[in-house]
């Protein structure tokens, strides 16, 4: 079972609620990125407020040795900073001063002397459950201290800026969770509106229905998007509606063509059985009945072979088909008719090969010769014209004087049952379907036909491909 394909609407949504969501998470990332680095960065302020004043309190040129009045001062370096902390010690590792309470033995013994406190020399550890961040730095001590240096390491309690960026962080994610939901939502809502005029196109063509095929999409009332998709559907419509007509009119003229012989034959038997007649008489009757029968077979003899071109199954064979020889044929078969009409037949042009069914080719060229002798007046010339076009078409004229044909006329030559002159008696003139049989091969055989009539000459043009042979 093959799987029904997302709706549109889902797939703007998701697409667009993935971005957007993206988009909502990453800026909640960099924002709780952006208060950890605040926090950090205001950690290491303290702790090098708290290591200035202590250097600044070591400087001191009258500061006394004495033990009491020593730890006085350094009590007093950290006031100001609540949650800072910090344990000087000398080369040996002989503590000078901690903070009451304290425990930073284990850190100034193990984390490395740095040279300047900053966000990337900074260590953090927990310690009773409580987490610290602090460095550990080297100082000159004064003259009234002894050794080289003094080992300073100095922290600050974060469990506050931990707390708080805990609960941020559960605010945060809430908050974007709140806010792709609302997007999701809105941009289903947007896409949903966006695809009105889609179902109002939709409604539209629910509309239309074989009664009603004169029905347009407005394309200045549908956004430009969807403009070429409305002129394409109005011109889908106009073949459509052309095509209905075109059957219409076909059915129309079958119903009419296939009345006349019918009525012909009633009549015809209504008469003969009308009272006793000869054996001639009725072998007459007959005769006149078998003319209707072969006319009606032509008939749909013809109309099958235009079902079978729509469905393009004309060709046969494919063989190369030399159109010269073609028509030296045809001429010669139409000879004995054309003397009958004193009509001449005239070929000119060099040998120039196609490709294709030959039966089919010379079964066109048959039907413009005998049409082209049936409208030409005695003691003119039916004219062939064999010539290249370009460097791959051949064009076959087929040319005789007659009646000039009105312009409007010529487009619809082609077409099936039509007359150029109404009036005509359809008897003995064919069933009006030889120049639709002629357009239906040549375009199958992959080329174009079109009829000119000017200053009374009527000139039917094919081209061809041309198969060119060395």
């Amino acid at each position: 079972m093959t799987r029904r394909p997302a709706s549109l609407a889902l797939r703007l949504t998701v697409s667009i609620g993935a971005v957007i969501s993206v988009v909502l998470l990453t800026f909640g990332w960099i924002v709780e990125r952006s208060i950890d680095n605040h926090f950090v960065q205001q950690d290491v302020d303290e702790l090098n407020a708290v290591v200035q004043a202590v250097v600044q309190l070591l400087a001191e040129p009258r500061l006394s040795a004495t033990n009491e009045d020593l730890m006085h001062r350094l009590a007093g370096a950290v006031s100001g900073h609540h949650n800072a902390i910090f344990r000087l010690s000398d080369a040996s590792g002989t503590v000078i001063y901690a903070t009451p309470y304290a425990d930073l033995d284990s850190f100034a013994w193990l984390a490395p002397a740095v040279d300047v406190i900053n966000t990337d020399s900074v260590k953090t550890w927990q310690d009773k459950g409580q987490t610290y961040r602090g460095a550990v730095v080297q100082i000159i001590p004064a003259e009234a201290l002894q050794g080289p240096f003094l080992r300073l390491a100095v922290a600050t309690n974060i469990d506050f800026h931990l707390h708080y960026l805990e609960s941020f962080s559960v605010y945060l994610q809430l908050i974007t969770l709140a806010a792709c939901l609302i997007a999701i939502l809105a941009t289903w809502f947007a896409v949903y509106q966006g695809h009105a005029p889609l179902r109002r196109i939709s409604a539209e063509i629910r509309r239309i229905k074989s009664d009603h095929l004169s029905i347009r999409l407005a394309p200045h009332t549908v956004p430009v998007e969807l403009t070429e998709l409305a002129l394409s559907f109005n011109e889908m419509l106009d073949r459509i509606e052309e095509s209905f007509a075109r059957l219409a009119n076909f059915s129309a003229d079958i119903a009419h063509e296939l009345r006349t012989p019918i009525t012909n034959l009633r009549t015809q038997t209504e008469v003969a059985l009308s009272q006793s007649r000869d054996i001639e008489q009725y072998r007459e009757v007959l005769y006149s009945s078998l003319e209707e029968y072969e006319r009606m077979a032509k008939m749909v003899s013809d109309m099958l072979f235009l079902a079978q071109a729509d469905s393009r199954q004309l060709l046969g064979e494919q063989v190369k088909v030399n159109l010269a020889v073609e028509v030296r044929m045809l001429f010669e078969y139409f000879e004995a008719w054309a003397e009958e009409r004193c009509v001449a037949l005239v070929c000119k042009g060099p040998d120039l090969w196609v490709q294709g069914d030959r039966l089919m080719i010379r079964r066109a060229l048959s039907n413009l010769l005998s049409n082209a002798i049936r409208y030409t007046p005695a003691g003119q010339a039916v004219t062939v014209v064999l010539m290249v076009q370009g460097n791959d078409r051949v064009m076959i004229r087929v040319e005789n004087p007659g009646l000039t044909i009105n312009p409007e006329h010529l487009a619809k030559l082609f077409d099936r049952f039509y007359r150029a002159d109404p009036s005509r008696q359809r008897k003995g003139d064919g069933a009006g379907l030889g120049l639709a049989i002629v357009k239906s091969i040549i375009e199958a055989h992959g080329g174009s036909i079109s009829a000119k009539s000017a200053e009374g000459q009527m000139v039917f043009a094919i081209q061809l491909p041309h198969l060119p042979v060395g």
